[in-house]
């Protein structure tokens, strides 16, 4: 019997991560010193997320796909996708700012033997006073201005830097510069790769004092020197609204605020759909099936469900995403 389906966390320690995690998220890592990530979805290689509930307990996604694909992804992402899942859902905790980096799109990352591109979102879940982060280029770029601006060490000076606050939306196709500031716990969804570009690391050393590596060259390909005068996504605050935050070939997003007693029917979509709850507690119901989803939780709902309802008892916050 196909029904909606948990995933065991996959923590990651970072040089950068902090705590935010466990004290805001309710996650217990155990002993990681700087729990910087939580992989929530994932089929990345040595990263491949395990059922934690109903009959599949134990089973990891890959091999759950390889039988029961077309009921899970719907027909046409199985031929699509096969047992690669297409989508990577993570919880960011910076306590000191990331890299300066950048991801390839498609065409460069299978040119280069590195399986799909990068495009992400992401979503403020809480912010520490002037926190920011970086997102393209704050004047227009062109290659030749931006490389004498790495090699001077003023690369900062021609950057997009945004305040954010929590709630706030920003879309990163790929090929944008970006990094996330410290003092920001981010949810973000984003296509399946783990390819990373670093271009500037602040100097930063590893526990072993060693400098990580950078990636000049390879970045130089990647990125996109197009510049936007907004970065930021705006949308509709309203609520108990299904409220579109984005919309790319890779997924669509959109946010639920639920307030008491709010239901919300499936979207007419054919294929999977994923939440995230990012505040209080709301249940999937399919006929007499009901499934909990708590703050820091996520649940995949197989394509075969397409009539289930969503509600909160009291309120509650969800991202919901699919592919169209």
């Amino acid at each position: 019997m196909v029904y909606p389906l948990k995933f065991k966390s996959i923590y990651k320690d970072k040089i950068w991560g902090g705590d935010k995690i466990k004290k805001l998220l309710n996650k217990n890592y155990g002993d990681l010193p700087n729990c910087g990530e939580t992989w929530e979805l994932s089929t990345v290689s040595g990263d491949i997320s395990v059922v934690s509930n109903g009959l599949w307990r134990g089973q990891d996604l890959k091999s759950l796909l390889a039988q029961q694909g077309a009921s899970i992804l719907g027909v046409k992402l199985y031929e699509k996708f096969g047992t690669d899942f297409p989508l990577l859902i993570k919880f960011i905790d910076a306590n000191q700012d990331l890299s300066i980096q950048v991801h390839p799109d498609d065409a460069l990352a299978k040119k280069r033997n590195e399986g799909s591109g990068k495009t992400e979102m992401w979503y403020v879940l809480q912010a520490d006073e002037q926190a920011f982060l970086i997102t393209g280029f704050n004047q227009p770029m062109s290659r030749e201005v931006y490389l004498e601006k790495l090699k001077s060490g003023n690369l900062m000076e021609v950057l997009n830097k945004e305040q954010v606050a929590k709630g706030d939306v920003f879309f990163l196709p790929a090929g944008r510069i970006h990094t996330i500031g410290k003092g920001l716990l981010i949810a973000e969804i984003q296509q399946t790769s783990d390819i990373t570009y670093r271009i500037h690391d602040f100097n930063r050393r590893d526990d072993q004092g060693n400098k990580r590596a950078l990636h000049l060259e390879e970045s130089l390909d990647a990125i996109d020197f197009t510049y936007k005068s907004n970065y930021k996504t705006k949308y509709d605050q309203g609520l108990n609204k299904r409220v579109q935050l984005v919309v790319c070939p890779y997924f669509v997003t959109n946010k639920l605020n639920l307030t008491d007693k709010k239901i919300f029917s499936a979207p007419r979509v054919a294929g999977f759909k994923i939440y995230i709850c990012i505040e209080g507690s709301a249940k999937i119901v399919d006929g007499d099936q009901e499934t909990l989803l708590v703050k820091g939780e996520t649940v995949l709902i197989p394509a075969i469900l397409s009539t289930y309802e969503i509600k909160a008892d009291t309120e509650a916050v969800l991202l919901e995403t699919y592919i169209v």
